[in-house]
């Protein structure tokens, strides 16, 4: 693909990448405050090469957290507020008249930084409307988009949004297959330590964003590298033999939890999951779980790897009987739990 860094995946230095992935963590920690737990996730998304739907109030900082991991990274970032009349061209170009008097037309936030964008944000993605979300889909799926009667390739990108938690009205929620090309659903709550909301209430640091994300360093060598470290993670991180029935077992019982004994108190087992993980969600799974593995240093998959991202790879790919939709936020955790406790580990 053009613009794309060609990375021998036999011959990338591993370790010095995991470096790089670890300072990468420790620098966006400067920036943002109590929430490591996040940070590692993100960073976990990135290296498996995923896009993400965060999960937050407003005012978490999730735009504070995408500007410091572009920085970071060193790519370019764009981002689109969400709203009712947006369209599927306010994110490829916009027109205006010029001092001239004469129509001008720009490139608009996906074209603006050409093939070196590395990070879009999408701000309230239920706010725009299905046609919208249609295209976001090409963009993350394929990093190409249409215009001008041309193919533009965006061969670094991962698609980063989050939706609009309280408000009801004037929202698009996302379908499933919308929500199924994200590879992780990751919740920024507001942090629970005294001392950090103390930091971020007093210290003035925190209050200037721009200053904040500009004091950041890069520490990654070559964001246009990403990919090609990406995929020899994958082909160098090993799963064993029992590490996969062991995944098999967990996709089997999270689709027919009561065939597994798996129970939960006042529900139906047998009648709770209306529709389990695809296939696609159990490789994302994977991929996390490799990603997670090479971050601890080692170069095969174990259970823990699974379970340390199971929640947030899989958690928005189990369909509940409709029923249960509304009390989702409380089943599911208590369902991933039971999951966990049920079915036996190598």
């Amino acid at each position: 693909m053009a613009g794309e860094e060609r990375v021998d995946e036999d011959t990338v230095d591993l370790a010095a990448w995991r470096d790089a992935a670890l300072q990468f963590e420790a620098e966006l920690g400067k920036a943002i405050l109590g929430q490591r737990r996040v940070i590692h996730l993100l960073t976990v998304a990135i290296f498996a090469r995923g896009h993400v739907l965060l999960e937050g109030d407003v005012g978490v900082g999730k735009t504070t957290l995408l500007r410091a991991a572009a920085r970071c990274l060193g790519g370019s970032y764009q981002r689109i507020e969400g709203t009712i009349d947006l369209m599927p061209a306010d994110l490829v170009y916009y027109t205006f008249l010029g001092e001239d008097g004469r129509p001008r037309v720009e490139p608009g936030p996906v074209l603006r930084s050409g093939e070196d964008l590395a990070i879009f944000f999408f701000n309230e993605i239920n706010r725009a409307r299905p046609q919208v979300h249609s295209l976001l889909l090409r963009l993350m799926a394929e990093r190409t988009l249409s215009a001008f009667n041309r193919d533009y390739a965006f061969p670094h990108l991962l698609v980063f949004a989050d939706r609009n938690r309280v408000e009801r009205e004037e929202t698009f929620e996302l379908p499933a297959a919308a929500r199924d090309r994200f590879l992780m659903e990751i919740a920024i709550d507001t942090p629970a330590d005294a001392e950090v909301r103390r930091c971020l209430m007093f210290d003035t640091r925190f209050h200037d964003a721009d200053r904040l994300v500009g004091e950041l360093r890069q520490t990654v060598p070559d964001h246009r590298a990403l990919d090609g470290v990406g995929r020899s993670i994958q082909r160098r991180v090993g799963a064993s033999e029992a590490l996969q029935l062991y995944a098999l077992k967990l996709w089997d019982a999270v689709r027919y939890p009561g065939r597994h004994g798996i129970k939960l108190a006042g529900l139906d087992s047998e009648r709770l999951v209306e529709a389990g993980a695809s296939p696609r969600g159990m490789s994302f799974l994977l991929r996390a779980a490799r990603v997670v593995a090479w971050l601890d240093g080692r170069d095969m998959v174990v259970p823990e790897d699974l379970r340390e991202v199971f929640f947030e790879v899989m958690a928005h790919r189990i369909f509940l009987d409709p029923i249960h939709e509304m009390r989702r936020a409380e089943i599911m955790p208590a369902l991933i739990r039971q999951l966990f406790e049920t079915v036996p580990a190598p």
